[in-house]
């Protein structure tokens, strides 16, 4: 018993000694760097990823150093920061390393778009360039498939790139991003532009005679699940609590890019878009996600969403941009609100639904760029107008992003219903030289691989032909394949994606993809036990990104057997 009494006192004494808390210590003159950047901060829980973002943006990288740092400013646990940092792609973070010196990313695109235009031939040329102040790695899809393939220098995108033109740009320490030609607030108002917000402010249009219009014009939601607009503010337009309004801006899918061209181009058509939205569901505040990859465009929003408030369109504050950190996941609904609360971007079980329980725990409406692009002038112009505007029997406009081996890619605003084979002969003047059409993927990576002997199938929502063969629009991101292209490693391009942005929650998708990718990079694939882990990844996967993760795998097996060889 004494000897019990002995080790104890022996112990107390020994922690008495101590002359510092367990666990990684802050140290003072990080801390004051690090804090400089907070002045005349409000510390907010939910901001973050903000706080990652800014740090990194002044050093380009994040030292553990700097998450301690963190850590002690915002009275968060080091592990919270740790797995949220860890969990995006964006986030640059170096262990245990005394000297603290800047760094510059060069993130080479390696998206199927880019890959078929010779990225992994600059990322080869680039394997020597010997510099401790820049680091080069491959990235996913960057949102700028019409012009592969891209590289991204800092914040400066050089699209139909070289090694050499990396190499340039780097010499002449170009890594701020380039602001395109816009329309600017005084010539949107000049055109027409926030009559009618204002109206509907002033309850001239009543929301009863909006809900009427959309429902009528068949606008349906552009981020891909297509649900019906006008439905979906209603659903949420009927709670009385508090409301938010989330604008999903993070449009990943390989081989998309209409909104990152709307923002580019007429910001305001949008941002009017989006205060009608407002208006119509009496949102509390209204949240902005978007890509970290387009910086141009956050630039561009966060100069006009200034001159609304000087405006009086708006209150400040009112609309706040969040900022994603490279998540392709972060493009489904719940897992976007998850990211713009400060979080992990996993996906939420439902229900509930967004619509119930969503930011916040509040009722939320979720609209995508391209949708809220289209509201002013269908309230406008009627419903009539838009509906009226497609073909083979279908209602309005898609933005279809066509990249690939066609002459004239980017974005082309067409019918709905229009097929592929028009797309490429009538608005993009036909395949590249030496070229010959082999296949499309008519909705991004998620949406399935079809043969060139299938290219009059209309495009858009709810085409039974295109249910039946496994495919569908998504985002209309549509790439186009030629005789030049090997299926099998287009496949694998496109499965390599979905391993790497899986968020790893559930275990059908993150060792669901890991597997598939790991057999179909045989030079024989093992038919049977990719069609098994396609039926359990489907079936098993929490959110769409698994669920649908191997539609090209199949769609390749099913369309291309010709070009596979098999075990």
């Amino acid at each position: 018993m004494n000897n019990f009494i002995s080790q104890n006192k022996s112990a107390f004494k020994k922690k008495k000694k101590r002359w510092q808390p367990k666990g990684r210590q802050v140290e003072n003159n990080i801390l004051e760097e690090i804090q400089s950047l907070f002045i005349d901060k409000t510390i907010i829980r939910d901001e973050l990823i903000e706080y990652l973002h800014l740090i990194q943006d002044k050093y380009g990288i994040l030292y553990d150093k700097h998450l301690v740092a963190l850590a002690e400013i915002t009275n968060l646990p080091l592990a919270e920061i740790y797995e949220v940092a860890t969990f995006y792609a964006h986030f640059n973070i170096v262990k245990n390393q005394k000297q603290i010196k800047p760094v510059t990313f060069v993130r080479v695109c390696e998206s199927l778009t880019c890959e078929l235009f010779g990225a992994k031939n600059i990322l080869k040329e680039l394997e020597n360039y010997k510099d401790a102040n820049i680091k080069i790695v491959p990235g996913p899809c960057m949102g700028r498939c019409q012009s592969a393939p891209t590289v991204c220098v800092g914040k400066n995108y050089i699209d139909k790139a070289t090694a050499k033109d990396v190499i340039e740009t780097i010499n002449l320490k170009k890594f701020k991003p380039i602001v395109p030609e816009y329309k600017k607030y005084d010539e949107y108002i000049s055109s027409g532009g926030y009559v009618i917000s204002k109206k509907i402010k002033n309850n001239e249009i009543s929301n009863e005679e909006i809900i009427k219009i959309l429902i009528d014009s068949g606008l349906k939601g552009k981020g891909g699940a297509g649900f019906p607009t006008g439905k979906k503010w209603q659903i949420v337009s009927q709670y009385e609590d508090l409301k938010y309004l989330a604008i999903n801006g993070d449009e990943g899918e390989p081989g998309t890019f209409k909104d990152r061209y709307y923002l580019e181009t007429d910001p305001h058509r949008f941002l009017e878009g989006v205060l009608i939205a407002a208006h119509f569901i009496k949102a509390h505040k209204v949240y902005i996600y978007l890509r970290d990859e387009y910086p141009a465009a956050i630039e561009i929003l966060k100069n006009e969403i200034n001159i609304l408030e000087e405006n009086d369109l708006i209150k400040e504050n009112y609309f706040i941009i969040r900022r994603g950190a490279g998540a392709y996941i972060c493009g489904e609904e719940s897992a976007m609100l998850e990211s713009i609360e400060g979080k992990r971007g996993l996906p939420r079980h439902r229900p509930p639904y967004v619509a119930e329980v969503g930011l916040f725990g509040k009722p939320t409406l979720v609209n995508n760029i391209e949708t809220l692009y289209w509201i002013r002038d269908i309230i406008e112009k009627g419903s009539d107008w838009f509906s009226s505007q497609g073909t083979r029997g279908r209602k309005g406009f898609h933005s279809y992003s066509v990249s690939g081996r066609v002459k004239n890619p980017g974005v082309k605003i067409a019918p709905a219903g229009t097929t592929v084979h028009e797309l490429i002969h009538n608005y993009c003047d036909g395949m590249l030289e030496g070229h010959n059409f082999k296949g499309y993927l008519p909705g991004g990576a998620s949406g399935g691989i079809l043969p060139s002997t299938l290219n009059n199938i209309p495009l858009d929502y709810g085409i039974k032909e295109l249910d039946d063969l496994g495919c569908f629009l998504g985002s209309a991101a549509v790439v186009i394949l030629s005789d030049k292209d090997n299926i099998m490693e287009v496949g694998l391009n496109l499965l390599k994606f979905f391993e790497d942005e899986s968020c790893g929650q559930c275990t059908p998708c993150r060792v669901g993809t890991e597997k598939t990718v790991k057999l179909m990079q045989n030079n024989k694939w093992n038919k049977k036990q990719l069609e098994d882990l396609s039926l359990v990844m489907a079936d098993a996967s929490i959110c769409g990104l698994g669920q649908a993760a191997t539609n090209p795998l199949k769609s390749i097996m099913k369309h291309f057997a010709d070009d596979i060889q098999y075990e």
